[in-house]
């Protein structure tokens, strides 16, 4: 009998609004409330990014230094965290999330989150709600081991996120062969992994997934409501 995944995306597939801004924001507003004036070059930096000079994941590096920091001890950014987690938590998971993720976990399979996400808080998140896996970005650290943006390998997003599910399923020892594999997202940069499960569910879809999901037959959900 085949193992039964069931792989979520985090930002807009469980919670209402993304994740990654309002981290920043809470945590400059608690490291350093003076890097909330940088918050023009954190505009800036999306512009660069919207003319293609950079990358996603480039974006998020300095983005990331800019509002938190360049090098943060791990021992201080960890309460930072872990109050981030708690807030989105108790005001940001969509119900029919919650539900949807329990049914999945009363029904055996095994939840596991792939996120674009910097780990460092999105397992905190992951781990409120049942999450037994996280497959997400990672941050490096610097010579004196504090955590920096820069990301540790690829950004977890489109093609690579997919690639990051495989080496995770390599790494735990399952075969592609061996799992049956529900997966839920919001947005078309995942149509590559709806695409190579057994089970895909389009949640919460954006216009551009609403109509590849229909063009493919994927299930459509709604758990804004």
């Amino acid at each position: 009998m085949k193992s039964q995944l069931a792989i979520y995306d985090m930002d807009k597939t469980i919670t209402r609004k993304a994740t990654f801004t309002p981290f920043l924001i809470h945590a400059a507003l608690r490291l350093g409330p003076w890097r909330l004036a940088l918050l023009p070059l954190v505009f800036i930096s999306v512009l660069v990014y919207a003319a293609r000079l950079i990358d996603r994941g480039r974006l998020k590096e300095i983005n990331y230094t800019l509002l938190v920091g360049r090098g943060v001890p791990p021992e201080r950014l960890e309460p930072v965290i872990q109050s981030f987690a708690d807030r989105q938590v108790a005001t940001n998971i969509m119900p029919g999330a919650r539900a949807n993720i329990a049914a999945d976990q009363a029904a055996g399979r095994r939840l596991v989150m792939a996120t674009a996400s910097y780990r460092i808080y999105a397992a905190a998140i992951a781990e409120r709600l049942g999450f037994r896996d996280v497959i997400a970005t990672e941050s490096s650290l610097d010579t004196k081991g504090r955590i920096i943006a820069r990301i540790d390998g690829s950004n977890c997003y489109g093609d690579s996120k997919l690639a990051m599910i495989q080496a995770w399923l390599e790494r735990e020892g399952l075969s592609r062969e061996a799992v049956h594999i529900r997966f839920y997202s919001d947005h078309v940069s995942d149509a590559v992994v709806h695409r190579w499960s057994d089970e895909a569910v389009a949640a919460n879809p954006h216009e551009r997934l609403v109509r590849v999901a229909e063009a493919e037959g994927w299930e459509v959900v709604n758990w804004r409501r």
